[in-house]
């Protein structure tokens, strides 16, 4: 008997009981105070008549006092009675009729779909991401409420178990490319053996918050192991190590002796208050700027009359010698490093990967944890200015905030604002809504924890799709030239349509990238382009 049932049986009871005691006390009165004896049924029909207004005072007027407050409290109790059905049977009724409740098996056929084990915020991302591909998913969702939620949400989600067999064949796992377990490192590793138990060959893809104990998911299966927060702490550390030299680092190659990067401007570089157009990257390096981040938004393409800052990412194509006379540009003029310059706050599991990092890269650096463990150097809280001092952020180059907790690290970013307006704060957000407020609060660059992991899960699952992923926002894909071949650049007009840039055409083996509005796109041709997730989409639905 569910809630609803049993608020319903107690309702009948004691209105049945009320009523039958109102029944009982009219009958006495009619005849003690009135003079004027009923029979019970005919004080049973009064009472009822009474409570359910239909009818009322046909034994009227009552002369005596007891009598006249009998009706009274009748009256009373009947109206009462009614509104109380309202909220406890009711309204609950009407909820559940029109209340959504996710299936508990996939309603239509999937074939070559992802089956994602439980949502979270990298989730999100990697919906988008599948999304954009066209490529079905399922979530399966353990938690019923959490289900009933995203599924009215729009979100492609069944109600059922992930670690059991039954769960995994509603979700049509026999028939997926593959699986991506999100869960905790105890119940992942259970998910992946009883995907191993329902289709050893289906490809799975695990993630794991603690690095040790990745070699348990390897023993247990699954074919691809992800650390998100080692992944984050790298991508916040590459921030500081590629400034240390004007050698390139990363970066993805189109062609030979074409690539793309991602290149932060960092605080005192000559292009800080610049447009785009007054900068002359264009005249001085070649290369041509796909896109840039302005505090965590992606524009692609960027307006020339759009301002550089000391937040702003550059992406950007060209020879690797453009683009290493690109990052010269963007380093700031004096970078001579001394101890202290970069102070890392923040010592857990992201703060230790930068710290490898920057040892690695020679980059000298101070530690500030809230605990005093091996290698931290001030400890302190990340919020007190006085700590902050001590270790150094008045006298700092880069701060990397690498707090767990995003309202530590929007406070910590205010208070560091404050002590040094010119340092160049590089912070981790843990949800992807806060990376707006983190810029507002002074952040240079924000990472999202939830971002970087659901693209690194996107970018494993769709590698069959020559898809690159980067950080944020961003997809450089090569298709076929489909619908666009025959037409010369300038006639396709893909950026103004689409928002995508067209980077080069790879042609008999061969990547053309001197690519003017008259070049003419072949059939056969594959091409490569640059664009937001939202403009691949559109590039796909119209070529």
């Amino acid at each position: 008997m569910d809630t609803w049932q049993r608020r319903t049986l107690i309702y009948l009871v004691g209105l049945a009981g009320v009523i039958l005691g109102f029944a009982v006390a009219y009958d006495y009165g009619m005849s003690a105070f009135e003079g004027e004896p009923r029979e019970f049924l005919h004080s049973l029909q009064v009472v009822v008549e009474t409570f359910t207004t239909t009818g009322f005072g046909s034994d009227a007027p009552w002369e005596s006092t007891g009598m006249r407050l009998l009706v009274i409290a009748m009256d009373i109790t009947g109206v009462v009675l009614i509104f109380l059905a309202l909220p406890v049977l009711l309204f609950p009724l009407f909820e559940e009729a029109i209340e959504t409740n996710a299936p508990t098996t996939v309603e239509r056929d999937l074939e070559d779909h992802v089956v994602i084990c439980q949502f979270t915020p990298r989730g999100e991302t990697l919906v988008t991401e599948l999304e954009s591909w066209d490529v079905d998913y399922v979530i399966i969702e353990p938690d019923s409420d959490r289900a009933d939620d995203i599924y009215e949400e729009g979100y492609h989600v069944i109600h059922a178990d992930p670690q059991s067999v039954e769960g995994l064949e509603e979700a049509r796992l026999t028939d997926a490319r593959a699986l991506v377990a999100d869960a905790s490192d105890q119940v992942n590793t259970s998910i992946v053996l009883t995907a191993r138990e329902v289709d050893e060959h289906v490809r799975t893809v695990s993630v794991v918050e603690e690095p040790d104990r990745a070699k348990y998911h390897d023993l247990a299966g699954a074919d691809h192991v992800l650390s998100p927060r080692q992944l984050l702490g790298e991508s916040l550390a590459s921030k500081v190590t590629t400034g240390v030299s004007t050698t390139l680092g990363d970066s993805i190659e189109v062609g030979e002796d074409f690539d793309i990067a991602e290149l932060p401007i960092h605080r005192g570089s000559e292009l800080v208050g610049t447009t785009l157009a007054e900068s002359g990257i264009r005249e001085e390096t070649g290369v041509n700027i796909i896109g840039a981040w302005f505090r965590g938004q992606f524009v692609s393409p960027p307006s020339p009359d759009a301002e550089l800052d000391g937040s702003t990412v550059l992406l950007a194509s060209g020879t690797a010698r453009q683009l290493e006379s690109l990052k010269s540009m963007t380093l700031s003029s004096v970078r001579g490093f001394r101890r202290g310059e970069t102070v890392i706050v923040g010592y857990g599991e992201v703060g230790q990967t930068i710290a490898e990092d920057l040892q690695t890269a020679r980059v000298p650096h101070t530690i500030l944890d809230r605990q005093e463990k091996d290698g931290v150097d001030v400890v302190g809280d990340a919020t007190e200015p006085a700590d902050l001092r001590a270790a150094g952020v008045e006298d700092a180059r880069t701060v990397i905030l690498a707090l767990s907790e995003d309202t530590d690290t929007e406070f910590a970013t205010l208070v560091i604002r404050d002590l040094n307006p010119e340092v160049e704060v590089i912070a981790r957000a843990e949800e992807t809504e806060n990376v707006t407020k983190m810029y507002r609060a002074g952040a240079d660059y924000v990472l999202s924890l939830a971002t970087v992991s659901g693209r690194m899960l996107a970018s494993t699952i769709l590698e069959d799709e020559n898809v690159i992923s980067m950080d944020q926002q961003v997809e450089i894909i090569r298709v076929d030239a489909g619908d666009l071949a025959g037409t010369t650049l300038g006639e396709a007009d893909v950026r103004s349509r689409t928002g995508c840039t067209v980077l080069a055409l790879e042609r008999n083996g061969t990547v053309l990238t001197d690519l003017g509005p008259d070049v003419r796109i072949q059939y056969g041709d594959s091409i490569v382009i640059a664009g937001t997730d939202a403009g691949v989409t559109r590039f796909k639905q119209l070529y």
